[in-house]
């Protein structure tokens, strides 16, 4: 058999491989925030019919005879420019730039670890920012992965909110019915055993009151027990495993005594900062203005390396390069955190950074020495996804450009039919080859 016919089963298989990929891009002309792929081709193998020389003071030189043997798909890339922007609800969130959103299943938080920034990548980047809030307070998007940033855990005592550094899924505040002096606006102790106020806080209605207070989330160490202290605030347990958590109640009295969740508060007028990715809202209950917490940015030094994984998400895989987690505006530097002592800083510099300094694993040296941040990988540094920005209320457009697919898709369609008349006049010439012999 003729190279002509390899050469031309090469070309029908590149072509068909490019007719696939022209295929995808059109099927998703309407699918919000998907990237755009393009195909590129390489020739293939060739054969050496005679070799090149550079000549000699007599005779001249030769250009090297070689026969091609096709064509192949050398890349499939990754089109990861912007186009245009539709308009969608309220708590919708287009990317303006470069970066990606972080979501995931709500166990990634346990897995994240700043020491191990290649832990991020377990979290799924995405482009469609279609945020609702579910029945349980999560933020999530339309296929329910969770919305990753970092929480709001109290009010400082000048009223700024205070923003822990731990990389977790974004969730509004629990809310807890719970006795209050009318006076003060303080909480009333109640009675162990009967779970009310006893005769020395007065009577209900005058002296005291039910009331609804927002209870945020707090540090706590599962290994021993205890918690991180109001919101937030520092111990001295050698643990690997102190995260942030959802407050919960006391149900029951003694050793039967168990806990539950409390439910989440009710939000009103949820609104996104554009610049800074803060997320607001008013409680319905206590009519109290509140921040949330900020969505978190993914930044990968490859942004055309990442890989589809399906349903509009990717990974930060191999060819994308390191996955940076980033906060827009640089609002890191502005915002009030807690240190692990429970002191109250201005500026966060590294994911889960602040609580490092309450323990440290076994293979880091000494159990009972802190870490520090300067012991983190840089990796883990909280930077600004410099001039990223959102648009609330829209989702980013595909960028697919019906009229170039539809050009791509003739050329490529007359590519097959070339190939496939090559291996048709090849076929006839056999056919005359073996018809000498009759």
């Amino acid at each position: 058999m003729t190279g002509s016919m390899y050469a031309s089963i090469g070309g029908l298989k590149a072509h068909m491989q490019k007719l696939s990929v022209i295929g995808n891009n059109v099927a998703n002309v309407n699918t919000q925030g998907y990237k755009t792929q393009r195909t590129v081709f390489r020739d293939s193998v060739y054969s050496m019919y005679r070799s090149g020389s550079d000549g000699t003071q007599v005779v001249g030189g030769k250009n090297p005879s070689q026969l091609g043997y096709g064509s192949m798909v050398a890349s499939i890339d990754l089109d990861m420019t912007s186009a245009t922007y539709n308009p969608g609800n309220s708590t919708d969130c287009a990317i303006v730039g470069d970066g990606f959103f972080l979501v995931g299943d709500k166990d990634v938080a346990n897995i994240i670890d700043p020491t191990n920034p290649t832990s991020f990548k377990s979290l799924n980047l995405s482009r469609v920012g279609d945020f609702h809030q579910d029945a349980n307070g999560y933020f999530v998007d339309g296929t329910g992965q969770c919305v990753y940033g970092f929480l709001c855990v109290g009010v400082s005592a000048s009223g700024e909110p205070i923003i822990s550094d731990q990389l977790v899924p974004l969730r509004v505040p629990r809310m807890e019915k719970v006795p209050v002096n009318i006076k003060t606006g303080e909480e009333v102790a109640v009675d162990a055993t009967t779970g009310k106020p006893d005769a020395t806080a007065g009577v209900e209605g005058t002296d005291w009151e039910y009331r609804n207070v927002i209870r945020w989330p707090q540090y706590k160490n599962e290994n021993a027990g205890g918690t991180g202290g109001g919101t937030g605030g520092g111990t001295t347990n050698t643990t690997t495993n102190i995260k942030l958590q959802d407050a919960v109640k006391k149900v029951g009295t003694g050793d039967t005594a168990t806990t539950e969740p409390l439910p989440p508060a009710t939000i009103d007028g949820i609104s996104i900062d554009e610049k800074t990715g803060c997320i607001s809202g008013t409680t319905k209950d206590t009519k109290e203005e509140i921040v949330l917490g900020y969505i978190a940015i993914g930044s990968v030094t490859n942004p055309n390396g990442v890989s589809h994984i399906g349903s509009s998400y990717y990974t930060a895989g191999a060819g994308a390069g390191d996955l940076n987690v980033t906060m827009l505006g640089g609002v890191a530097k502005e915002i009030t955190t807690i240190d692990a002592q429970g002191k109250e800083v201005v500026g966060m510099h590294y994911v889960n950074g602040s609580i490092q300094s309450l323990y440290r694993t076994e293979n880091q040296g000494n159990a009972n020495d802190p870490v520090s941040e300067n012991d983190l990988p840089e990796e883990s540094q909280l930077n600004s996804a410099g001039s990223t920005t959102l648009m609330t209320g829209f989702l980013e457009a595909p960028n697919v450009d019906l009229a170039t697919e539809i050009s791509e898709l003739i050329t490529t369609q007359r590519g097959y039919q070339a190939n496939t008349r090559i291996i048709t006049v090849t076929d006839s010439m056999l056919e005359e080859l073996v018809n000498m012999k009759r």
